[in-house]
């Protein structure tokens, strides 16, 4: 059945993944949301979508501020009527040895990768349970399984994981599925930030010997967010090349 007319509201889509997905699904029909801190970040994809003739609005939000949040689901509601796919996929890492890491460390990657996640989920369920459908799509991590050097961020996806699936069992009966993309190593800018050794090291645990890419991501959240995937819930999909077979 597709995606033609429904409204996503996409969190850290001004590049990367997000942004990726975000084409993806305004290329498919629907009217997308672009969400991200940068405010020029923001603009400029709007503008770039809008030469392609895809339906966008752009809104400036930090997600784990519960008022901005709330301001950013009405401004969407407001446009475009109502919510109908919430894809949270902005996130970031802090990684390091425990002993190195900071209680900041800690409570940014938290407040981003879960809080945000469960304010946005908060704020739009209403509108998804009022209209008896909605598509929520959590953008985990292979590390939730857990990996050295990333525990604030095995935590917070670990996290996110857990919600999904509550999500899953609170929401489902009124129509809204709530599923978890969990990628391995994607090629986007936090990787390209990482040292080469670090990259090179990663690599080295890849079973598929190469990274995968943002269009990957981009095409698991079209197959879950389609009206056709609505017997899907409180699922984790791996796209990360084989990566979660084993840890470390």
């Amino acid at each position: 059945m597709g995606i033609a007319n429904r409204v996503a509201l996409i969190t850290g889509s001004a590049s990367g993944m997000g942004k990726q997905t975000a084409q993806r699904l305004a290329e498919n029909g629907a009217a997308v949301v672009i969400n991200d801190i940068d405010p020029v970040k923001v603009q400029n994809t709007v503008d770039e979508f809008k030469q392609q003739g895809l339906r966008v609005k752009g809104i400036v939000a930090d997600i784990s501020n519960a008022e901005a949040v709330k301001n950013m689901v009405q401004q969407a509601i407001a446009e475009f009527g109502r919510i109908d796919i919430l894809v949270n996929n902005a996130g970031l890492e802090k990684a390091g040895a425990l002993r190195k890491l900071t209680e900041s460390d800690w409570d940014i990657t938290i407040d981003v990768n879960l809080k945000g996640t469960f304010l946005c989920t908060q704020a739009v369920h209403a509108n998804m349970v009022e209209n008896k459908h909605g598509r929520v799509i959590n953008i985990a991590s292979r590390a939730w399984l857990g990996g050295p050097g990333q525990i604030p961020y095995s935590s917070a996806k670990a996290g996110v994981v857990g919600m999904t699936r509550a999500l899953a069992l609170e929401l489902g009966k009124s129509g809204v599925t709530t599923n978890c993309i969990a990628p391995g190593l994607i090629h986007t800018p936090m990787w390209d930030a990482l040292p080469e050794k670090d990259r090179n090291f990663l690599l080295t645990k890849q079973p598929t010997g190469r990274l995968g890419n943002a269009d990957n991501i981009a095409d698991a959240v079209l197959f879950l967010v389609d009206d056709d995937a609505s017997f899907i819930n409180g699922q984790v999909l791996y796209v990360c090349g084989g990566r979660s077979l084993f840890a470390g």
